[in-house]
């Protein structure tokens, strides 16, 4: 018998959990560096720290997962990303904090050189203790160790007094505890209520946001805070057969003076595609879709209009998602969240740039046959399949802190499971927080735009009689959490995205 998941589901299960683990499972190492404590057998799963405040910082991040990956580490997980005011030493610039979690056969002082090796490649030499560098690496588990040597304390002492250190700690885990590994993680902690208790003692979520610590997207050449205010993704369809405005842009002049007009009417991302999506949608080669798009999209960026806008490819073709960031979307968004090409997850990491993976079942042809339209629970379900895609991505090499998540309104739903979803989002991100507080904080963003259960609700078969409805179903969806907006008529929504807001930031309805 398992006595140890026996104890978990209990109200006090981390405290029982902590009990069980020192006696059991957690081991104490004490010595000098001596390899005679080194774990070479099975994989130790580990988290690591990451800090960066000279230099690109994102740049940093990158090189050092890189070459931990290269140097027999291999990620699991990845925390959110934060920029934080320094501590200790203030007089220095703003840092990026984040963790990773990883599995590796190094042992604690093999992982240690390893770190410190890159530590040293990547620039970083000795200076003033809690200074500037350009990468910090830290060892803040390693397995069910807790170890103490002259060189290596873990778990790292000042973990606990840490917020830019708990913050993504706290990412990497679920609200369920997954793992006998983890459960020692909240043992070895200094609060009784375990790793959570911890951080809510020190402020928690209400820390985020604030001066000393922003959530942050990476974007462009800047951090993107996406949480102060709702944004809005205008579409731009390059189709002849999409389901609402197919045909009307297929000319060069014609898609250039529709995204003109949706930048002045405030939106701040234009979403391009190229390829229909629609229910029983043929699928074109992604030569076809770059022969649409890509004109286009060279046309879009000679607009001095787009020069503070960001622009999202809406395809599944890795090829075609490469081509686009080269000629400067800053985008990838992807129906399929990879499923529909092998090759995408591992050419977005490669390409550094946000990913928008939307839930569906199946391709467009096959999305809304009786067999993708079960559900039990729809959310719960959507959130699960989600969680999986965004688990892929990140073994793939995409970490969380550039993904966002779409339920996919339309995508493989009945128009009551679009309406569950719609009023189900916070549902939505409390069952992924289960598997991964990560992903669980990831942007949301939510395309419900004109779509035929709106019709169908309304008696509207037109889709263009559909822009009420859109906005009351965009107004659910931002006061369920949603922080982007994907819609065809941008004024409207955008009118209603800042009421919205202003709700909101008033506090007068509260999430």
């Amino acid at each position: 018998m398992n006595l140890f998941k026996k104890l978990l589901p209990t109200k006090n299960g981390i405290v029982g959990a902590q009990k069980y683990c020192r006696a059991t499972f957690c081991s104490i190492l004490h010595s000098a560096v001596d390899h005679s404590v080194e774990v070479h057998s099975p994989d130790q799963e580990v988290v690591i720290a990451l800090g960066s405040n000279v230099g690109d910082r994102l740049n940093n991040f990158n090189q050092a997962l890189q070459l931990m990956r290269k140097s027999g580490i291999h990620i699991t997980k990845h925390g959110c990303l934060y920029e934080t005011a320094p501590a200790y030493v203030t007089d220095q610039p703003r840092f990026l904090n984040s963790a990773v979690r990883a599995v590796t056969k190094l042992g604690p002082h093999e992982l240690l050189g390893v770190l410190k090796t890159i530590e040293r490649n990547m620039g970083r030499s000795g200076g003033i203790r809690y200074g500037p560098r350009p990468i910090d690496l830290d060892i803040l588990f390693y397995g069910k160790y807790q170890i103490g040597s002259d060189i290596l304390t873990i778990p790292h002492e000042r973990i606990w007094e840490r917020p830019f250190v708990m913050a993504p700690l706290i990412d990497l885990l679920g609200t369920v505890i997954d793992s006998d590994t983890v459960a020692c993680w909240h043992s070895l902690s200094t609060d009784s209520d375990g790793l959570f208790g911890l951080w809510e003692k020190l402020g928690g979520e209400s820390l985020i946001g604030k001066e000393g610590m922003k959530r942050v997207l990476p974007i462009r050449n800047h951090l993107w805070e996406w949480s102060k205010k709702t944004s809005v993704m205008g579409i731009l369809n390059l189709t002849p057969d999409s389901f609402s405005d197919g045909g009307k842009f297929l000319s060069v002049q014609n898609a250039v003076s529709h995204v003109r007009s949706m930048i002045l009417e405030g939106a701040d991302i234009i979403d391009i595609g190229a390829q229909s999506t629609r229910p029983m949608a043929s699928r074109m080669s992604a030569e076809q879709e770059l022969d649409r798009l890509i004109p286009v999209l060279e046309a879009v960026f000679e607009m001095p209009e787009m020069e503070e806008k960001l622009v999202s490819v809406d395809t599944f073709y890795s090829d075609v998602a490469s081509e686009a960031i080269n000629k400067g979307a800053h985008l990838v968004n992807d129906v399929s969240a990879g499923q529909l090409d092998p090759n995408m997850l591992k050419m977005v990491a490669s390409l550094d740039v946000p990913y928008i993976a939307m839930h569906m079942r199946g391709d467009p042809t096959t999305m809304q046959s009786s067999d993708n339209l079960q559900y039990s629970d729809v959310c719960s379900q959507v959130a699960s399949e989600l969680f999986s895609r965004v688990r892929d991505a990140e073994l793939s090499g995409v970490p969380a802190w550039r993904i966002i998540l779409d339920p996919g309104i339309g995508f493989s739903k009945k128009t009551e499971h679009n309406l569950d979803i719609l009023t189900g989002l916070p549902v939505i991100r409390s069952e992924i927080a289960k598997r991964s507080l990560a992903a669980s904080h990831a942007p949301l963003l939510i395309g419900p735009s004109r779509k035929r259960f709106l019709g169908e609700i309304c008696n509207r078969p037109a889709a263009g009689e559909r822009d009420p409805a859109t906005i009351a179903s965009v107004t659910a969806g931002i006061f369920g959490g949603a922080n982007i907006v994907r819609v065809h008529n941008v004024r409207d929504n955008v009118d209603a995205v800042k009421v919205c807001d202003a709700m909101l930031k008033d506090r007068s309805i509260q999430l």
